[in-house]
Formats: C-alpha cells, structure tokens, sequence
C-alpha cells in the first residue's frame, strides 16, 4: 500500500490493540520511515476521533532533536475500506535503533555511563516540551526511541495535555488520571480517588526518576506508587535505600533519583534543578566518542550476560535484493551495525527492531512444538495464528502469546518463525515482539523461553 507522499508501507515492526506501526519506503528519494496506523472500525467514538487528532496536532508542533519527528498524516474513513485499511495513517521519523529498554537486561541495566547519555538527552527533550507547554503524561519505556546515530527520541503523545499558555505563561491543573503504574506519579492515582487536581510538570519528572532508577538498576523500582505495594511501602519508610539495588547505586545518582521521586510534587525537583545536579553536570566520556562506541558500552552488558551471542550469533549472510539496498542507505549506519538490528532469513533481509530473537539448528515445523510445550512449562498461554497460504506471503509461523510478569502486568505479543538455511540444512529463525506490557519482563520471558530444556539444545549460539 502507498501512502502520501509517495511511501510504501514495507513491513510490520510493531504494534497493539487497536493502531501497528509499519516500516515504510520511498525508494525515489531513498527515504524510510514509520508509519502508525490507527484502525477506525464502526465502533470508533467521536472521542476517541477528537483524542487522535489532539495527539497529531501537539505531536506536529514539537520540534526538537530528543522528540520523534512528525512528518504528515492522512485519514483513510470506513468508505474506502473496499481499497485500503480505514483509519489514521501517521508517517513519523524512523527509529532505526529500536526501543532503548530492548537493551536492557534485567536486574542489571545498562551502565552508569550509558545511563547518563540517555537521561540527560530525555531531560532537554522534556524541558523543550514544557517550554512549549504541554505535559507527555506517559513517559515509560516503549515512549523512548532510538535513532540511527543512536540518539534518544520520545514519542507517543497520546496522553498528552496543553497545560501552559505559551503566550502568557498561565498555567492550569490536571484532572485526568493516565499513564502506566509502575511510572505514573503517586498523586494521579490520589486524583482518581479523591478528584484532586494536579500539576503538570512534576508527574513527567516522577517519571524521568523511574526511568534513571530503571536505566541503573534493570527493573522499575515497585510496581505502583501506592501502599499496595512493598516496595513502595519500604520507600515511604526509607527502608528501600538500605536494600539491594538501592544500596548499590552512587551516592549522587541517588540523590538525583530521591529528588525526581519526591512523594510530595511540591517539593519535586524541577528540570532547572536537575540541570544543576552534580550527576547531570559530570563530563561524558561516551558522547564525545561517536556512535561505535556508545552501541558499544550500550550493549556491553547483553555481551556479559551472553545474550547478545544469542540474538547475533555468527551465521552467514544472503546477499542483498535491490529494494534493501535502497533501506540500508537510509537507516543502516555504524550504530544500527554494532546493535546487529538487521537479521538474515529465507525471506531476504529482514530489518528487526529489537532483540529479543534467537535461530535454532531445526526447521519451523519441528521447532514450534518444542516452542509451544517450554510456554506452557512456563505458564504461558498461547494460539496458533492460521498461516497465510497467498502465494506471495512468506512462510511464517506465528504464536500469539499472553501471560503476567511477576508484578502482575499483563504483556502480550508473537512469536514468528521463519525458515532459515545454515550450512545447506533447514534452520529456524525466531524473533519475539512485544504489543504490550514491560519491555523488560519481555526480555526475561525471551531469555526464560531460549534457556528451556526443549529449545535451549537447539539455539545457535556465538562461538
């Protein structure tokens, strides 16, 4: 399908419930990028309309290097459903470095220094969007992208709200509860019980805090900032910050972490005083280097851990059809190289924007069974998708997948298998992805299912 101006839509790379995100082309102007489908169905509300287009037109007013581009949109309506998909086509940058939380191993994070590239990019991505006067209200981590120089991009402002008069500076309170619980703020859930207003820019900085706790420590600090849980109950007490990870972070990032997570928004750190932090001011010695060496320190730990000889593993290449060579001068650089986002199957080459993917010494057919018995081990539901039979689809066997982590959030997503030949006999290809729930926990039940007695004797591995 095309769709203005003169883009492809090239392959699926993600997705939910009700929208997918497409990797689109230009091959006139060797241009990618994504597209995010929004389905309109008979069931879509006047609502929900007014929400998206809310989204498109703060989204198309930021402009910054830390904020994902919005280029243009087109509404396809229910009419012209006997020609395309109705509903709301967003053409947007192309992420070519996938999701930043796809690299972080849990319980481990991704390095101090690391840490520090990313949240002082997210903090001058968040002070020129409170500049201009709207709040994201859904920072997490599925909302933090990565270029194909690596830097970071936040997105999805679907949740967002115009809290400032630019013109003015007046301000006004929030009333909505939103976001997810393991990042929102303690008094957004306070307003759902007690119709309190809140303010708009100290619920975004409680949300950087989880997100540096989470960059340092590889998991969110409680599940919900509420009495229900533990942890959240030991922070209140302070008996948190003698525990494990908590006591193994730097004295100042802790203090940095204490301040964006104040329970009290009144007396939360703002963005001025982040600024003036002595973490934030330390000297990088990554950002100077260039992009080789921050996918470098950026996957070090996957390396440590052995995943990273997992999702790579050495297995020999195809040679390139014409259309890809088109899409690798467009987002193939020396960064998206060093994360190998770019993987080899019977289809040709195949852009994959994550890596939580793994290839077995057996084919498809003999790898699923195997695939379908460790999740049930694992207490995992799955279904069997019916396979396309069209000539032209390629040969894919998908497992739709649904369970909780161990804080009790839902996540659901696929599981494709694909033939792929290694040393002239038929292997497999398997490559998880996520619709919904923590990124993190995704990568644990990656990890769980590529270890289990039925497939682990199977996975290629780097030697």
């Amino acid at each position: 399908m095309f769709i203005n101006p003169g883009f492809e839509l090239i392959e699926q790379i993600g997705g939910g419930g009700f929208s997918r995100v497409f990797r689109a082309v230009n091959a006139a102007d060797h241009r990618v990028a994504a597209c995010k489908l929004v389905l309109t169905t008979k069931e879509t509300t006047e609502t929900s309309r007014k929400m998206l287009d809310k989204e498109m037109r703060i989204h198309a007013a930021l402009k910054h290097s830390n904020v994902l581009e919005f280029f243009n949109a087109i509404i396809v309506e229910i009419t012209s459903k006997q020609v395309y998909v109705p509903g709301t086509y967003m053409l947007l940058e192309f992420a070519a470095g996938g999701d930043l939380f796809d690299k972080i191993v849990p319980d481990m994070g991704i390095g101090e220094d690391v840490a520090h590239v990313y949240f002082t990019q997210l903090v001058s991505g968040m002070e020129y969007i409170h500049s201009q006067g709207v709040c994201h209200r859904d920072l997490k981590p599925e909302n933090l992208l990565l270029d194909a120089a690596g830097a970071l991009k936040i997105t999805d402002f679907g949740l967002s709200s115009v809290y400032k008069l630019k013109e003015t500076g007046k301000t006004r309170l929030l009333t909505e509860r939103c976001g997810s619980l393991p990042y929102v703020a303690p008094e957004v859930i306070l307003c759902l019980n007690s119709e309190s207003p809140y303010q708009a820019e100290p619920i975004d900085i409680w949300g950087m805090g989880v997100i540096l706790f989470t960059l340092l420590a590889g998991n969110t600090p409680w599940d919900e900032p509420t009495k229900k849980s533990p942890e959240f109950r030991r922070y209140l007490s302070g008996d948190i910050l003698k525990e494990a990870p908590w006591n193994r972070l730097d004295q100042d990032v802790l203090s940095l972490i204490v301040g964006l997570l104040n329970i009290d928004p009144s007396r939360r750190m703002t963005i001025p005083d982040i600024i003036q932090h002595p973490w934030y001011q330390r000297a990088s010695f990554i950002a100077a280097q260039g992009v080789g060496v921050l996918a470098e320190h950026l996957t070090q730990p996957l390396r440590t851990v052995g995943d990273f000889d997992i999702a790579a593993p050495e297995v020999p290449m195809y040679t390139d059809a014409d259309g890809d060579q088109v899409m690798q001068s467009a987002h193939q650089t020396q960064f998206t190289q060093s994360l190998l986002l770019f993987s080899q199957t019977q289809n040709g080459r195949r852009y994959t924007p994550h890596l939580t993917r793994f290839y077995c010494s057996i084919p498809p057919h003999d790898l699923m069974p195997l695939i379908q018995q460790s999740l049930e081990d694992l207490g995992i539901t799955f279904k069997l998708k019916p396979q396309d039979q069209s000539p032209s689809a390629p040969d894919v066997i998908r497992l739709r997948i649904g369970g909780y982590d161990r804080r009790k959030e839902m996540f659901k997503g696929w599981v494709d298998v694909e033939r792929y030949a290694y040393n002239n006999v038929e292997c497999s290809f398997c490559i998880m992805q996520r619709d919904q729930g923590n990124p993190i926990s995704w990568r644990q039940l990656w990890k769980a299912l590529v270890m289990s007695p039925k497939v682990d004797p199977h996975v290629l591995r780097k030697r």
